[in-house]
């Protein structure tokens, strides 16, 4: 059977790519050599890191005073990270809009002040706030442009002047173009969009490199990294070759432009669904609602425990919503084909059809 996956992460990775890593498992380009036995420091693993920065900087446009680093930790390493390297004991602001925001937060806390100038607590992450008070004097500002528990996305990016502005894109890196320009720093975690667990994707732009914190362990310091291009230790080599090969797939299939309109088209299969009746209704605010992670509920959660046995046994894989929140998700990213989520709607009418 035919397995349609809805994993919100570790999560799907292009065909395509799968059958080159394969094929190349046991000998890269035909050196004899797996791309996990070779030195970091070779001119095979060099071709594949400066291939892997050079297609990043063009799927996105980035301008030369940006690195794109190839880092270890997570998402979660960055919300000390970041701080650490930029806060400097002063002020950030930063915008909660669900369970990731406020991980970030309480790690930001360690290192200077925090001040919450929005948040979307008051109705369960249901929504991104629209309103911002920055604090003057903030060192940056940070946000998460998706939020995979509760659905809900920035269409649109606060703008924060010359402050800098820091993203949490984990959850929708490459699905959508993007104004480079208007960051002082990304960071996402490859394991849903680009690639898989184990290298965390960072674009941070020169003068924060330069004016980050001395003083802190080398490891977590932005400038080794810069100095080092992402070479300082040995890196996830083996991960970093999948986002080659993830990225060159995306080139391929026309770039961004290409790929945020199959996404609209996924997602709009979902939510028209929800909206043309009341059988399955959707948890974010229209507005907000996310092109990565569609969240749903039932009429009943015995509905719920039902659909999410019966969608698995059919073969779509990854249904169940968050531990935290429970009901459904169905986590839609680029790699996910169309036909998976129509066959999904298939799936749902006859589901409502019978219950």
């Amino acid at each position: 059977m035919k397995k349609h996956n809805f994993y919100a992460g570790p999560a799907i990775l292009p065909q395509e790519v799968l059958e080159k890593a394969k094929a190349e498992l046991t000998s890269l380009n035909g050196i004899g050599l797996s791309v996990m036995e070779i030195s970091h420091r070779s001119k095979d693993f060099d071709a594949i890191i400066t291939s892997a920065e050079e297609n990043f900087k063009k799927l996105l446009n980035i301008p030369d005073n940006y690195h794109v680093l190839f880092l270890q930790g997570g998402a979660s390493q960055q919300f000390g990270m970041i701080p650490m390297n930029l806060l400097k004991g002063g002020t950030a602001d930063y915008v909660n809009t669900g369970a990731w925001a406020k991980k970030a937060i309480k790690e930001a806390k360690l290192f200077g002040n925090v001040n919450v100038v929005a948040s979307s607590e008051d109705k369960n992450f249901s929504y991104i706030p629209k309103e911002y008070n920055f604090t003057d004097d903030c060192e940056y500002v940070h946000i998460t442009s998706n939020e995979t528990i509760g659905g809900v996305q920035f269409n649109d990016f606060p703008d924060t002047g010359d402050i800098p502005l820091i993203a949490d894109m984990s959850s929708d890196i490459m699905s959508k173009k993007l104004d480079i320009s208007n960051f002082g720093l990304i960071y996402a975690g490859a394991q849903k969009n680009i690639g898989p667990s184990g290298v965390t994707l960072v674009i941070i732009r020169d003068d924060l490199v330069k004016n980050s914190a001395d003083g802190i362990t080398t490891m977590l310091s932005y400038k080794t990294h810069a100095e080092k291009k992402s070479l300082y230790n040995t890196p996830p080599s083996f991960g970093i070759y999948i986002i080659k090969l993830v990225t060159d797939w995306l080139i391929e299939l026309g770039g961004l432009d290409e790929i945020e309109k199959i996404n609209a088209e996924k997602a709009g299969l979902l939510y028209d669904k929800f909206d043309s009746g009341d059988f399955y209704n959707g948890t974010a605010n229209k507005e907000d609602r996310s092109k990565m992670n569609v969240t749903f509920r039932l009429p009943s959660e015995e509905l719920e425990k039902k659909f999410i046995e019966e969608a698995t046994a059919a073969g779509f894989i990854g249904l169940k919503g968050h531990r935290s929140v429970g009901g459904c998700r169905a986590s839609i990213y680029n790699a996910l084909p169309l036909e998976s989520v129509q066959e999904l709607v298939k799936f749902m009418d006859e589901f409502e059809k019978n219950n």
